[in-house]
């Protein structure tokens, strides 16, 4: 059954010029909380990443959009800041998982931090069909 994980990374704007951690055969890259280079290489990820998941497309953009509205206050840019361009976002966002399709969010935030957030198709990734979904510790 098609569902999306959710994914959020908030941390120095530094570290994502490092590309080493956020490649999967980089030794850091299974421990490292900051957003991978290819989206769908969150589900090589721990389970312990995913904060939630969903089959309701419309449930999948409301949480993208709470992540990103209780970050608003501090983003760099003015434009991203508006309220119309945050709805906009959430409305492309329910589309993208309603089409089955992966979702990524980021913004710089004051005090050179950025903030990711992404949803990732799984069951199976249509782009990427041989990552299995994260699976708990049985």
């Amino acid at each position: 059954m098609r569902h999306h994980h959710g994914y959020t990374w908030l941390g120095s704007g530094h570290e994502l010029l490092k590309d080493g951690p956020r490649r999967p055969l980089h030794p850091d890259f299974k421990h490292s909380k900051v957003v991978p280079l290819e989206l769908a290489h969150w589900l090589l990820k721990p389970p312990t990443f995913v904060q939630a998941t969903w089959t309701d497309p419309t449930q999948a953009a409301d949480w993208f959009g709470e992540r990103a509205h209780e970050h608003a206050g501090s983003f760099a840019s003015v434009h991203d800041r508006a309220p119309e361009t945050l709805s906009a976002r959430v409305r492309s966002a329910a589309k993208a998982v309603a089409g089955g399709e992966d979702v990524a969010g980021g913004w710089y935030l004051t005090g050179q931090r950025f903030l990711s957030v992404c949803l990732i198709a799984c069951g199976p990734h249509r782009l990427r069909p041989e990552l299995g979904c994260p699976q708990p510790p049985p």
